[in-house]
């Protein structure tokens, strides 16, 4: 195993330096156009006469971007902090509490909540409420509803902050992550099923992408309770391309996965965030409407009992959730990462180092690529990001070739062979930077091809 990570890294490192360098140039102007577009120095010297056809990569400063929205939670006179250590913080909305109840609410119930906490109903889902007060805070919200004998649970409505050879044009020159986590191999043994789908709990998807168009199943706008999932801030769709950008079709990236569905499902805004009610419930969304894999590129420092009972509910319908750890370089555990029914994904760069974002801690399960990764974007565009959020949606991928091969396995199969075959780094053994190591597709597969399975 140790021979085959220096072998990895080793072609990896002569394949980069053989590569074109890409000169990107960064925009100091609102988010919207923090990344500008900028092409390889052979297309720019081509004869400015010859159309330039290929499509353009934008670097995109998510990192910047992602502590941007922090500050601004911070400031926000509707959000209230939680400070943990001085360094991390959690945010939740101001004046609102998510209530779960042993059983629903009935007109009058809520009319007369109402009433006494001086406020309305904002949202349901099943048992569970969100109440907004004109007048009392989160926390006398709380008091007040942990009194009622039919309550089971009374929480904040916390914000959780996104964390960031085929022949398809940019692939060659752009897409050091597919090969350092041994994809062309693993597509030796699969390249995905049409009947496992991936649901990419985000910020939506562009639903007009010539790289994704085709591979894009119903969703589910959560904020707006429609079915236009379509992303205004670019985050889901660069999640989606690293999973399911069209492979071989002469055009951008190519994606892990060459067949397997992705089900958009938008939780968070053009602001790049979203509150525990809506993740929760898109979760939920997905699981009822035949997720076999949930991408959760999002987190927070608080846990979440409404956003638990999520996980709960979608890990024991099989399904396999995976999420990213965070991007603050702390050992603050985030949630929904660091529940043991989601695949924790830490980020490595191209030289298989830990990327000076990445979360760390014992929950850490697996880390991947999240380095400056090529991906489809926002107005058909494509882009470099950085980010946990961009480490976990490879590890997602794999997690849907592997039921695609053997639809036998269980979510909690899956897991386990994902984490047994990753390739060691760091210390020797799972550590709290890198978890098992750097996953391998090829050996997953292989393993998962062998595997009976219990399902």
């Amino acid at each position: 195993m140790r021979n085959k990570k220096v072998v990895v890294l080793a072609a990896l490192v002569i394949a980069i330096g053989l590569s074109v360098l890409v000169s990107f140039s960064l925009n100091n102007d609102d988010d919207r156009n923090m990344g500008t577009s900028s092409a390889p120095s052979n297309l720019q010297n081509m004869d400015s006469k010859q159309p330039n056809t290929s499509p353009q990569i934008m670097n995109v400063d998510s990192i910047r971007l992602y502590n941007k929205v922090q500050n601004h939670l911070d400031k926000d006179h509707e959000i209230d902090v939680i400070d943990h250590n001085g360094k991390d913080k959690s945010h939740y909305q101001h004046h609102q509490v998510i209530v779960d109840f042993k059983e629903q609410l009935n007109p009058t119930d809520i009319t007369n909540i109402e009433r006494e906490i001086n406020g309305k109903l904002l949202k349901k889902v099943d048992t569970t409420y969100i109440f907004e007060s004109d007048s009392l805070t989160t926390p006398d919200l709380i008091t007040y509803f942990d009194q009622m004998e039919n309550v089971e649970f009374s929480e904040p409505n916390y914000i959780l902050i996104q964390n960031q050879q085929p022949n398809d044009l940019l692939y060659n020159d752009y897409q050091w992550n597919l090969r350092m986590i041994d994809t062309e191999n693993g597509w030796n043994l699969s390249r995905g099923a049409d009947n496992v789908e991936i649901a990419i709990i985000d910020t939506g998807v562009d639903l007009d992408h010539p790289d994704l168009s085709n591979r894009i199943v119903n969703g589910y706008n959560v904020l707006k309770d429609n079915n236009i999932p379509d992303d205004d801030n670019g985050h889901g769709t660069h999640v989606a391309g690293i999973i399911a950008s069209q492979t071989n079709n002469h055009e951008g990236i190519a994606g892990i996965t060459w067949f397997n569905p992705i089900m958009p499902i938008k939780v968070m805004g053009s602001d790049g965030y979203g509150a525990t009610f809506d993740i929760a419930k898109g979760i939920i969304w997905a699981t009822d409407h035949g997720a076999d894999v949930i991408n959760l590129s999002l987190g927070n420092y608080t846990g979440s009992k409404m956003l638990k009972q999520a996980v709960d509910y979608a890990y024991n319908h099989d399904v396999i959730l995976v999420a990213a750890s965070g991007n603050d370089n702390s050992n603050q555990p985030s949630f929904p990462a660091a529940y043991p029914q989601v695949l924790s994904v830490a980020a490595v760069d191209l030289n298989g180092e830990r990327a000076n974002f990445s979360n760390y801690g014992d929950y850490v399960d697996v880390s991947a690529p999240g380095v400056t990764i090529p991906s489809t974007y926002i107005d058909e565009q494509y882009a470099a990001l950085s980010g946990t959020s961009m480490a976990a949606p490879h590890v997602a991928a794999l997690a849907a070739l592997m039921r695609s091969v053997n639809p036998n396995l269980t979510n909690r199969e899956i897991m386990d062979i994902i984490r047994a075959t990753s390739l060691d780094l760091g210390s020797v053994g799972k550590d709290m930077y890198f978890g098992e190591g750097l996953i391998d597709i090829e050996s997953a597969l292989e393993q998962a091809s062998n595997g009976a399975g219990n399902r």
